[in-house]
């Protein structure tokens, strides 16, 4: 028997909503989620529930489901004559020469063609890379420490990692997020070569590192899915 399965399921209303349950070997209970990124709605069941009960659960969310559908950002894409956000600041994507996405510190210039967005998404991990590379070698060497392996990914639930060997994993996604919330983040997974944990200590240490953290934290909960909702995909959606 598999593991997981899936079917969709519309709740009527205005508007109808469209509800993937999936049921998991792993589940429990009902459990409602609604996509920080684009708003999709997923219901996990447990494998031996019945499928009326888990509508009937849907049904007793609705409200919720609704508010927080309405709240949740739509999928954004790169347009020609648009922007983009770089450094918390929006930035016009205007048509380049070559065939590579450049930054000139004012604006995005790149080829105008079908696979602009892929190609601005490279620019966008290149900036990143340079960008946490150096607030990562700036706050280790303040700690005495030295960092492993810096890698970049596009995780959906975390901004950032440490692991027990001391390497660190970024989302590039946090180029388009404020710079100091980018330094916040580094700092962050930084003071985890000391405290491996999230104890008063590991705490204190990131406010050595960054005092304004606490801003920064709450710029990344307000609007970090504002980050996630953009599509790099090449293919049009």
């Amino acid at each position: 028997m598999p593991r997981t399965t899936s079917e969709v399921h519309i709740l009527p209303g205005d508007p109808p909503i469209e509800v993937l349950l999936r049921r998991s070997a792993r589940a429990r209970r009902f459990s409602l989620r609604v996509s920080r990124t684009d708003g999709g709605v997923s219901l996990s069941l447990p494998v031996w529930a019945d499928q009326s009960e888990a509508i009937a659960f849907l049904h007793t969310r609705e409200a919720w489901l609704r508010g927080h559908v309405a709240r949740a950002p739509g999928r954004r894409r790169p347009v020609m004559g648009g922007t983009l956000p770089i450094g918390g600041t929006d930035r016009p994507i205007l048509a380049g020469p070559g065939r590579a996405a450049r930054f000139d510190g004012a604006a995005i210039r790149v080829p105008d063609d079908d696979r602009m967005a892929a190609r601005i998404r490279v620019l966008l991990r290149a900036l990143a890379r340079d960008r946490l590379s150096e607030a990562v070698m700036r706050h280790s060497d303040r700690l005495g420490r030295r960092a492993g392996r810096v890698t970049l990914r596009d995780p959906r639930s975390r901004w950032g990692s440490c692991s027990a060997r001391g390497d660190l994993m970024f989302s590039w996604r946090l180029i388009m997020a404020p710079s100091e919330v980018l330094d916040y983040v580094a700092a962050h997974e930084v003071a985890h070569l000391v405290e491996m944990n999230h104890s008063d200590r590991f705490w204190a240490l990131c406010a050595e590192l960054c005092p304004e953290m606490a801003t920064h934290r709450a710029w990344l909960r307000r609007d970090g899915p504002e980050l996630l909702a953009w599509d790099f995909n090449t293919a049009p959606l």
